[in-house]
Parts: C-alpha cells; structure tokens; sequence
C-alpha cells in the first residue's frame, strides 16, 4: 500500500541525500522540543536527536560529494587524512550530540552527560564547550582534580569569552569546595589529636 493510500505522507528515505534531509528535519524537532523543555521520554527532544542520528551516522563521504556536503578542503591523496575531513553532516551529528548533552544536564544525568562530550571529543578536540562540560560531569561525579585539569586546560586555549567567563566561575566554585573540604579535614584531624590527647581518668580509690 502506497503512503498516500495508508493516509500518511511520510516516505521512508532511502538516497543518502532523502536522509540527510529527514535527520536534519529531525533535529529542528527536536531543538523546537528543547525550547519547550521536554528533554526526555516519549515525544521528546532526546527522543528526536536519536532518530536524527539514526539516519545521519555512517553516511558514505563520496556519496556527500556528490550532493555537495563533503570537505571544503581538496583530497590529500594521504587516505587516513582524507578519511578524517569534516563534512557538513559532521558538523550536524556533532551539534546533536551537544543538544543531547544539554538536555542531559538538565535531567542532572552527569554520567550521559560525560558520555555525550566524549563522543563529541573524540571526533573534534577543539570543541571547549564539550571539554567545559565534561569538566563539569566529573566534578558532579565526585572526580574534582580531573574536573579541575580539564578546566584549566579549556582557560589556556579557549577565546570565546563567554565560555572563558563560565570556566572561570566553575574553576573558582571547584577551588571553593576544595578548601571547604580541608577545612572539614583539618578540625576532624584536630579533634582526633586532642581527643588521643586527654588524660585518662584515674579509677577511684577505695577507702
């Protein structure tokens, strides 16, 4: 039965540039559900980002040339360096994975949220918004001193200073805890020394 037939216009994409366009369709549902805080569950942004991806990963790069969506950047003839030219599906999977990770901090997922940014790491390491918030995720899974070195790493090299503004609070509230921690630390250690200290009390003498 055709779709016209069952009532629906919805045509299973089969070219790679039909699912191109289905995934990016996808992603602006699912931005539209973002803005309307439905992050997950059924109908939800997280919901549409994952079927976006379902038909955007994996498509072959020669058939993105030839709709126009491979590298600007001319082939090397070296095939490990062609293989890792970024497309402009690329650049869509990888903002996907970055509203996924929003929408993971807001459901306080820390865990997603490390997940997500290494995904997004492992594809592109100059992306600092994903470092930020992988420093964040392990600073929320009790993981600060990694948390920290990241966060210091982003301040050398990031130049976007809205993002540098926000390192720099979450680097000044790690340091915070950090010294509310040791000072919790220290009055325990000390009360333990003078409690080992006291002099024990001598038994009663008997008359």
């Amino acid at each position: 039965m055709s779709s016209s037939a069952s009532g629906s216009s919805f045509k299973m994409p089969v070219t790679t540039e039909e699912k191109v366009a289905r995934g990016k369709e996808l992603k602006a549902e699912g931005d539209a559900l973002y803005k309307e805080k439905k992050f997950s569950g059924a109908g939800s942004a997280l919901q549409k980002y994952n079927e976006a991806l379902a038909y955007l990963k994996g498509l072959d790069k020669n058939a993105l040339q030839s709709i126009g969506m491979a590298s600007n950047k001319p082939a090397t003839g070296d095939p490990s360096k062609d293989a890792k030219e970024r497309t402009e599906v690329d650049e869509i999977v990888e903002t996907i994975y970055g509203n996924m990770t929003a929408c993971h901090i807001q459901n306080d997922k820390w865990d997603r949220v490390l997940t997500t940014c290494n995904t997004i790491l492992a594809k592109n390491e100059a992306n600092y918004k994903a470092l930020f918030r992988k420093g964040r995720a392990l600073a929320k899974l009790s993981e600060p001193e990694k948390a920290l070195k990241i966060l210091e790493d982003v301040k050398a090299k990031c130049t976007d200073e809205k993002l540098l503004n926000e390192v720099t609070s979450e680097i000044a509230k790690l340091r915070a805890d950090d010294k509310a921690r040791e000072k919790v630390y220290r009055q325990g250690l000390k009360g333990f020394l003078n409690k080992e200290k006291k002099p024990a009390v001598d038994a009663p003498e008997k008359a």
